[in-house]
């Protein structure tokens, strides 16, 4: 393993364990076993290469959920039985990668005060986006119906994640998701 994949892979254990705005160029040498000026060359900075490990994390995770929810629901399943299941594998993710969502959401905030993060962190909310909706989206429905699902289904689940990090215990089951969904709807009907 080069130093490059070195520093890669303390910077996601150092994301897990300190996070992004606690992370030193220091701890991520000491992890690595490289010098500091190794970050420099392959990065150019500590935010880079913080950055680039998150990303790359994000994208592991997008892969096992996609396979995720790949897996067939019951084809006898009705509509809110597969909203319901799809949920509950998305919230299983939660439980599963609990150290990369505290890591994202500390990204989120940091992205306000650091431009550079705006830009990839926007591509991959849109790209996230566009996935979720071919998910979640109806048959027949056009570009503007898959930008208007996909977009509510991320803030659901940024939402979800958000409640789950802190108070897991209440933090709604893909079941009571589908239940709220439908008491809310069934009002605007």
């Amino acid at each position: 393993m080069g130093n490059r994949e070195k520093l890669l892979k303390a910077a996601r254990t150092c994301l897990y364990e300190k996070g992004y705005r606690r992370t030193t160029a220091r701890d991520l040498t000491t992890a690595a076993g490289t010098s500091l000026a190794a970050i420099g060359y392959h990065f150019g900075s500590t935010e880079a290469l913080l950055n680039a490990a998150l990303h790359e994390a994000v994208e592991e995770w997008g892969d096992r959920l996609g396979t995720a929810l790949a897996a067939e629901v019951d084809p006898a399943a009705e509509p809110a039985e597969r909203f319901a299941a799809i949920w509950s594998r998305i919230i299983d993710s939660f439980g599963a990668d609990r150290p990369l969502w505290a890591a994202q959401a500390e990204l989120l905030v940091q992205a306000q005060h650091v431009p550079e993060l705006r830009e990839p962190l926007t591509a991959s909310m849109a790209e996230g986006r566009r996935g979720l909706a071919e998910v979640f989206q109806p048959p027949g429905g056009g570009e503007r119906e898959a930008r208007l699902v996909g977009s509510l289904v991320q803030a659901l689940l940024t939402g979800l994640m958000t409640r789950w990090l802190i108070d897991p215990e209440e933090a709604l089951t893909g079941t009571e998701l589908t239940e709220a969904l439908h008491l809310l709807t069934s009002n605007l009907a």
